[in-house]
Parts: C-alpha cells; sequence; structure tokens
C-alpha cells in the first residue's frame, strides 16, 4: 500500500488526497525540530567532555539511537545488582549477568526515558581493550579490579599454589596457569600492555625472616624482568609489604627501582591503607609500584587518593555463623579471649599468648597464617558469643563482592588465601586512573 510523507513534518498519509488537503490548509504545518535539537545538544556535551574539545565521530563505530532501553552491556554484574537494589527489582541472586539485564529491561519504564536520545561516541583509541597478566595471581584480585573497567582483557594469569588455581578457575572464564613462574618460557606469555603481581612478600615481611634476596622466593622478581625485557608493557604494577622500603637499609627498593628505571620505566610507588582510602575499614598498608614506559602518562598519573570515612565493621559480618568459629569452654583459649574480647562490633587479634583490642574501629591486617597454630586470629564478640571471623568475612574485608565464590576448600587454606591477596577496591582505584591514560597514549 503506497504511503503519503509530508517533506515539511514527515506526517504520513495513506491516501494522495490528505496528503494535497494537508498541505493546502491555511494554517502551514512546521517542521520538527526536537529530534535534531536533542541530538545536536547530545553531541555538544560530548564534544564538551572530552579533555582535549576534539571528538572524532566514526559513523562506522558511532551509534544514536532513540532509546526506550537502557544500555547495561558495560557494566559489571556487582553494578547491576545494585542497580536492582536502587529499583527494588529482586530475583538477581545466583542469575548471571545477562539474565539481570533481561531483569531490568524487562521492567524498564518507558515513561523514564520520554524524548531522551541516547548517543554512544566512540573514537578508535577507546574502543581497544588493553591486554593484561596477572602474575602470583593467587585469588585474583588484580583480574577482578581490571576487569571491572571493562577495558581489559586478560590474557594470562599464573600462580603455582594449587587452591590458587581452584578458587582462580571458579571466579573467572579465563583459565590460571598453574607452574612455577621460573619455569614459564617467557616466549608462551601472551603480548600484554599491563603486567601485574604481587609477588611473594615473605622475604620482605616484618613477619617473616626478611631474608630479601637471600629468599630463594624472591628471585622470581629476576623473572618478571625477564618478561618485561622480552614484552615490553607500557606499564607494569607490583604490590608488596611496606617493608620493602626499609629492608637492608633501603638497599632492596634501591635495587628493585633501579632495574625497572634501567629499563625505561618512569616509576610512582607509594604505601597506600585500605582502610584510609576505600572505606572499608582493614588496616592493611601496601606499597604499590607503578611503572610506565610514557612520560606524558606518568606526568598525568598520581598514587595520591582521598581519604574517605571508613564504613561500620558490622556491615562486613555475617548474620548466621556456623558454630564451629566460636570459642567455647572446650577451647584451650578460652579463659584468655573471654577475659579480653568483651566488646561488640569491635575486632579483636589473637596473638598466641596475648589478646589484642583494635582501637581504631578496623580489622586489623589480614595474614597468611590466620588460623594456623592460632596467630593473628581475628575475633569478635557478637549476640551468640566470641568468635574467629569467617572466611567469607575475611574476604568482605578485603573488598571482594560477595558474587565471588569460594571452593570447597578447608578455612586454613581460605585463610591463606585472602590473607595474601590485594585488596580490590585498592586495585580498581588505580585500575580507574591509569586505563583512561593508556588507552589514550
Amino acid at each position: 500500500m503506497a504511503k503519503y510523507i509530508c517533506e515539511t513534518c514527515q506526517k504520513v498519509f495513506s491516501q494522495k488526497g490528505h496528503l494535497e488537503d494537508h498541505n493546502n490548509r491555511k494554517r502551514p504545518c512546521k517542521k520538527d525540530n526536537t529530534i535534531e535539537a536533542l541530538v545536536e545538544k547530545k553531541v555538544l556535551d560530548a564534544l564538551s567532555k572530552t579533555n582535549d574539545g576534539v571528538v572524532k565521530i566514526d559513523p562506522i563505530i558511532t551509534n544514536i539511537t532513540p532509546s526506550n532501553q537502557m544500555d547495561y552491556s558495560k557494566k559489571s554484574r556487582e553494578e547491576l545488582i545494585a542497580i536492582c537494589k536502587e529499583k527494588s527489582i529482586k530475583g538477581y541472586s545466583g542469575k548471571k549477568k545477562d539474565y539481570i539485564m533481561k531483569m531490568l529491561n524487562d521492567t524498564h519504564n518507558p515513561d523514564d526515558v520520554k524524548n531522551e536520545i541516547v548517543i554512544e561516541i566512540i573514537t578508535k583509541s577507546n574502543t581497544k581493550k588493553l591486554n593484561m597478566i596477572d602474575l602470583f595471581a593467587g585469588t585474583g584480585a588484580f583480574t577482578l579490579a581490571f576487569q571491572l573497567t571493562n577495558n581489559v582483557n586478560v590474557v594470562f594469569a599464573n600462580d603455582m599454589v594449587e587452591h590458587s588455581k581452584k578458587i582462580y578457575d571458579e571466579n573467572f572464564d579465563h583459565k590460571l596457569t598453574l607452574k612455577n613462574l621460573n619455569d614459564v618460557k617467557v616466549e608462551d606469555i601472551p603480548p600484554h600492555d599491563i603486567l601485574t603481581g604481587g609477588f611473594p612478600c615473605q622475604p620482605f615481611s616484618i613477619a617473616g625472616l626478611q631474608e630479601g634476596f637471600k629468599d630463594e622466593r624472591s628471585n622470581v622478581f629476576w623473572k618478571i624482568l625477564s618478561i618485561i625485557d622480552h614484552h615490553q608493557p607500557k606499564c607494569v604494577i607490583l604490590e608488596n609489604v611496606k617493608n620493602i622500603i626499609s629492608h637492608d637499609a633501603g638497599k632492596t627498593f634501591a635495587i628493585i627501582k633501579e632495574n625497572l628505571e634501567n629499563r625505561g620505566y618512569y616509576i610512582s610507588y607509594k604505601v597506600l591503607n585500605t582502610a584510609e582510602i576505600t572505606g572499608i575499614p582493614q588496616h592493611r598498608e601496601r606499597i604499590y609500584i607503578v611503572c610506565l614506559k610514557s612520560k606524558k602518562i606518568f606526568d598525568n598519573f598520581s598514587l595520591d587518593f582521598p581519604k574517605i570515612e571508613k564504613k561500620p565493621v558490622s556491615n562486613f559480618l555475617e548474620s548466621c555463623v556456623p558454630d564451629k568459629y566460636y570459642y567455647t569452654d572446650k577451647s584451650t583459649t578460652w579463659e584468655l579471649v573471654r577475659a579480653n574480647v568483651v566488646k561488640k562490633n569491635t575486632i579483636y587479634q589473637y596473638r598466641r599468648v596475648y589478646v589484642r583490642e583494635n582501637k581504631s574501629s578496623e580489622c586489623p591486617t589480614l595474614t597468611a597464617n590466620m588460623g594456623e597454630g592460632g596467630h593473628n586470629v581475628p575475633i569478635i564478640l557478637d549476640d551468640k558469643g566470641i568468635r574467629k571471623l569467617t572466611p567469607r568475612e575475611c574476604f568482605n574485608f578485603q573488598g571482594f563482592p560477595t558474587s565471588y565464590k569460594l571452593p570447597n576448600l578447608s578455612d586454613s587454606n581460605l585463610y591463606k588465601l585472602v590473607g595474601n591477596a590485594v585488596s580490590v577496591p585498592v586495585v580498581k582505584l588505580i585500575a580507574n586512573r591509569i586505563i583512561p591514560l593508556l588507552q589514550e597514549d
């Protein structure tokens, strides 16, 4: 059936005579500029938000779409769950990202986006995802934090601990390579833009023997250098205990810094405390060393993050805890903990021969030896009694989302994994700041 369209207002008529009557009326129709005006405004807004004031709009990759659905594809599962909570949408628990997206779109109110035009301007410089490798990956905290940016592909992850592979593979689509890094050929590691690694801290830790480079575990640093030599990543991010700065009168850190600078990297480093910059109340001071090939990126990058208010300890505790985590009068340490653990919403630490109260409304630094021989065990008093923090609660204090899966491992192994992990939100702060700079380069 033929259709007749007014060239001025774009109104459609089924009969030619109706169109002629429309054109011959006393009050002429007017051109509807609403859509064009909205498009123009959106484009100008987008242009005003760019750093250099110029956006190259490629018609192949620029989408201008009238929207009665929100685009949730770039959001993480955790962000989608947060939106569900805001909109009082239930049924997302245990569901995959695609299902949650469908739930949100199915319940989306078209009135919310009346006359809204979504303009997506994607420049060629930021369409390409950066490739990353995660060394000494453990729980995959670096992987998780960088993947949350939606701008990174993790092309290789490695650890030599079997329990690490089990928890990593449980939570990520790609698989961890279970192997001593010294036995991995550098040419077998895929090309990458970013290298991350919380290399073994025991050789430098105050809690250890502080043998530094005399400890064979520290030999992996030289392996990291060989990987850097072969692949020349744009960015290297290393994490370790803060004591590495002062170890051996500063000589250890001087060696690390010198070897990285000799390879053409500009070095930025700082001790960051999880409790100060993330809102998560765990006192965890770790040094982050960010190495950049580009002087321009280095000049625009900083590890200075604002301090924010800590959330209450109670926000990170479970409501239903199995009896096995509670102390009883049959426990060998019962009299000691009963006499000293007297306040609720306060975390104490049992250190073999004494109990120490944390008076800063924080969880003390979680360590790998929690639960082993009763050393460094964080304990609390709740309505039921005195108990240890559960493994899940420890993962909460490291900033892992509740969707992060804990495999069927012993508590001691889970404590060790989470004690060795990096704090996810600290790494996410770094990732959110460094990724845009690397993509612009």
